[in-house]
């Protein structure tokens, strides 16, 4: 996997160089958008780690001048932690949004889990007795099929493959339910409580992060 890493600050793109180094990742850099928007035009990524505050071209610019066919999963890392920022990211399309001062350790799980989420060789997830089948969209508890809704199920999917990650109720409208769609989090939260019922043994395993929102841990007691 080949990686991207575009900040102004040299410290940081050491930093996140060495950890991803480390997990086998090829990386390349770039200390500007401008030069980052070239590279991007030039070479194939598997992943973008994009600063926002940059000289000659910021994040977003770099993001809106991607041509439509260049898809490459992207993580927002950038000191502008405000909702109107991280939104504005999701709505250019980014995978993810990380805000500094960052943990290199959990940088490192969410790329691992982007790359989970786009690797279609993954197609199911085991988890003791609970079995959930991505392609077939089946979960079973104890070799039993459980019902759950469409929702659910997606839910289910998007909190299993950023497992041991907190991900918010904004991140769950965006990736679930579509950018487009206008609810609140009274929607999220309903459809954990369903999810949770129907899971049975397995519902603590879904934990709320307070102030955020969600994560599906693998011990139940972490």
């Amino acid at each position: 996997m080949k990686i991207l890493i575009v900040d102004d600050e040299e410290k940081i793109r050491n930093v996140i160089r060495e950890y991803c180094e480390a997990s086998n990742y090829a990386c390349s850099e770039a200390d500007n958008g401008k030069d980052a928007l070239k590279l991007l035009q030039e070479e194939k990524f598997d992943l973008l780690i994009l600063d926002i505050m940059m000289p000659k071209m910021d994040g977003y610019t770099v993001l809106r001048e991607l041509p439509k066919e260049y898809h490459v999963p992207t993580i927002i890392l950038s000191a502008r932690g405000e909702e109107y920022d991280i939104l504005q990211g999701f709505d250019l399309g980014i995978d993810d949004y990380v805000t500094k001062p960052f943990s290199p350790k959990e940088l490192i799980a969410r790329i691992k889990a982007i790359f989970n989420r786009t690797n279609p060789t993954i197609d199911e997830y085991k988890l003791k007795t609970l079995e959930v089948n991505f392609q077939s969209r089946i979960i079973k508890i104890d070799n039993k099929k459980v019902e759950v809704t469409p929702k659910e199920f997606d839910v289910l999917t998007y909190l299993i493959k950023n497992k041991n990650i907190a991900i918010s109720r904004e991140q769950l409208l965006s990736n679930v339910w579509g950018y487009d769609y206008y609810g609140d989090d009274r929607t999220i939260d309903t459809h954990m409580k369903m999810l949770r019922n129907n899971l049975g043994k397995y519902r603590n395993n879904i934990k709320t992060v307070r102030g955020i929102g969600y994560k599906f841990v693998e011990d139940e007691e972490e």
